[in-house]
């Protein structure tokens, strides 16, 4: 059986990324999101997961490129002075690398990000982390921790395809085999723990754009079982790209898990589409009505 499970991640980061979210599910094939707990459209998010029931809504973890949930004097050795997160996955990494990451503060933050999307009446379907932090060693064994506590019952496992895309270098070729090696310990990892992982993964790791044409070739390619593809999907690139600062095509993830040809794809392959709620089979991922 061939499965696909296409996430929206960064869900709760900004407006015209909800709004992406709920797009893609009413007008195309978007079952799966991630909600981003310190993102500043958080509540809207949650909100959104509300009254989207076929919308599985998993945890994005973050320790990079983003606001805390903590109060940064609780949480020193992961902020800068203005009391953020790092900018990026290298920085973060050169500081794990260092010795200056302070674990017991990743604990502490961590597990405040997964008690605020609890307390907003979710229960994540599954766990990833902003530019996959979580697969990074001591990262990943509380991530692990966190989730088995909270009977999170899936996770990501970021295999990065290393000719995926347009060629960046010899350093981005390397960057990408030492996550694709990371994230299959994280594999194994979670699959000792009793948590799932997809057997694969798809979505440009570099940041280049999953637009109609490389979702329908992924779809007419599918393996057998099931496919997780990384997206992040927005409705306007003029406004997301200068408050991300991030130079992506989101609107053409959003196209893309809207098109036709994606979806016909899929129906010639025998494919479903999934989210992680179905993959686990469990009831997770629902929102709390009480």
């Amino acid at each position: 059986m061939k499965q696909i499970i296409l996430n929206a991640d960064d869900f709760g980061r900004h407006t015209l990324i909800n709004r992406a979210v709920e797009r893609g599910v009413r007008d195309g094939i978007l079952r799966s999101a991630t909600i981003m707990p310190g993102g500043a459209a958080f509540d809207d998010a949650a909100t959104l997961a509300a009254r989207t029931p076929t919308l599985g809504v998993g945890i994005h973890l973050t320790l990079v490129n983003g606001n805390p949930v903590l109060p940064p004097s609780e949480i020193p050795s992961l902020v800068t002075e203005a009391g953020v997160f790092v900018d990026d996955h290298t920085a973060f990494a050169v500081r794990l690398l260092r010795g200056a990451v302070n674990l017991d503060e990743v604990r502490a933050e961590l597990a405040a990000q997964l008690r605020r999307v609890e307390a907003a009446g979710i229960h994540p379907t599954h766990a990833d982390s902003h530019q996959h932090m979580h697969v990074l060693p001591g990262v990943i064994d509380i991530a692990l921790d966190l989730s088995r506590a909270a009977e999170i019952p899936a996770m990501r496992a970021p295999h990065a395809p290393l000719f995926a895309g347009n060629f960046g270098g010899v350093g981005q070729l390397i960057g990408r085999a030492g996550l694709s090696v990371l994230a299959h310990r994280a594999a194994a990892k979670a699959k000792a723990h009793g948590i799932r992982v997809p057997d694969h993964f798809a979505g440009i790791v570099a940041g280049e754009a999953v637009d109609t044409a490389t979702l329908t070739a992924i779809a007419s390619g599918l393996r057998e079982g099931v496919t997780e593809v990384m997206l992040h999907p927005g409705t306007s690139n003029a406004v997301l790209v200068r408050d991300c600062l991030w130079n992506h095509d989101f609107e053409a993830e959003l196209a893309a898990v809207c098109a036709p040809a994606v979806c016909d794809a899929l129906a010639a392959a025998g494919a479903e589409i999934a989210n992680f709620r179905t993959f686990a089979g469990r009831t997770h991922g629902s929102v709390s009505h009480e």
